[in-house]
């Protein structure tokens, strides 16, 4: 990857993300937990969730990803709280389809996802870049199997 690839890849925007990620630590008494690793770059993100009613309620996350790993959770953690399931499942459906099938990426609250385009052209990313989300709906099921 030459130095202006990466110099776009990691953006300013994106940059400016993994500086604020939202809900960072573990959770007391979670209703559901789960981790989930790349195998390709090592990154992993520890996501709990406390739901009320099928919402999330509270949510915590440990992110141990690269910048654009990140930058996904920090978006994910700054609209998290009051979703459901489906609009976690959406949006991370959107966000995939952003990255590999040309999609326009996910709609507001989620919107900021947009900054991860220019990962588009590196699919060893994807995986780090879908790691929160993917946790975050592991934790989800298992809070509403226990339920």
């Amino acid at each position: 990857m030459a130095d202006s690839d990466l110099m776009q890849l990691y953006s300013r925007r994106i940059l400016a993300l993994t500086t604020a990620i939202p809900h960072q630590g573990r959770l007391d008494a979670p209703d559901g937990s789960a981790m989930r690793r790349s195998p390709q770059c090592g990154s992993s993100v520890t996501v709990d969730v406390a739901l009320a009613n099928g919402r999330i309620r509270d949510f915590a996350q440990q992110v141990r990803a690269c910048a654009l790993g990140q930058a996904s959770a920090a978006v994910l953690g700054s609209a998290v709280i009051g979703r459901d399931r489906a609009e976690i499942q959406t949006t991370r459906d959107q966000l995939r389809a952003m990255l590999t099938d040309g999609g326009d990426g996910p709609a507001a609250p989620f919107a900021d996802l947009e900054a991860l385009l220019p990962a588009r052209e590196y699919p060893n990313r994807h995986a780090s870049i879908l790691l929160a989300w993917d946790a975050t709906l592991e934790a989800i099921d298992q809070a509403l199997a226990a339920a």
